[in-house]
């Protein structure tokens, strides 16, 4: 469901995959092959939210914002299953692991990893290549050979699903006469 929020209506690239279950409302903006997965929610009622191209977000995960506290979400980032995100910042080539929660005013470095069921707490910055883990988060290491490949393996693979779900949606849901 894809509805406007007090007449701002979200913008959504037509190369994205948007699964029919999600909500986006508002002051959204999703660039170019970009996938956002069943029952994800990203509320743009409060402020912005601007999600780059080729950008993963998985099942389940909840986006919004607090005043003057826009969501952003650069290029190549995956955003795993279960996630919450709000009022932070996402740069490009992060992954953001299952179940994890950023607050308000934190930052995910560039190319950076935050483990899964991690918390990152308010105005809290992950470091650039860092991999943090932990409640609350703490940096442990740089991101090596391996946990680069991995998330390119992530962020690539979805993107390949994401375009076959998108036409395998659109076959169904015109052969279903819609939901």
């Amino acid at each position: 469901m894809i509805i406007p929020y007090k007449g701002v209506y979200p913008v959504i690239s037509d190369s994205s995959f948007i699964a029919y279950t999600v909500v986006i409302t508002g002051d959204v903006t999703i660039g170019d092959k970009s996938n956002i997965w069943y029952n994800s929610v990203i509320r743009g009622d409060v402020a912005p939210t601007k999600i780059g191209k080729r950008v993963c977000i998985q099942d389940n995960c909840v986006l919004h914002q607090s005043p003057n506290l826009p969501l952003i979400i650069e290029d190549d980032v995956t955003i795993a299953h279960n996630s919450v995100l709000h009022g932070c910042k996402v740069r490009k080539n992060a992954l953001v692991g299952m179940s994890s929660t950023v607050l308000d005013n934190a930052e995910i470095g560039e190319g950076a990893m935050v483990a899964a069921g991690s918390l990152i707490p308010p105005n809290k910055k992950i470091p650039p290549n860092s991999l943090a883990m932990g409640s609350p988060a703490k940096v442990i290491r740089e991101v090596n050979a391996d946990d680069i490949a991995e998330m390119k393996r992530i962020r690539e693979g979805y993107l390949e699903r994401g375009q076959y779900y998108k036409k395998l949606e659109k076959k169904h849901l015109k052969n279903e006469g819609g939901i």
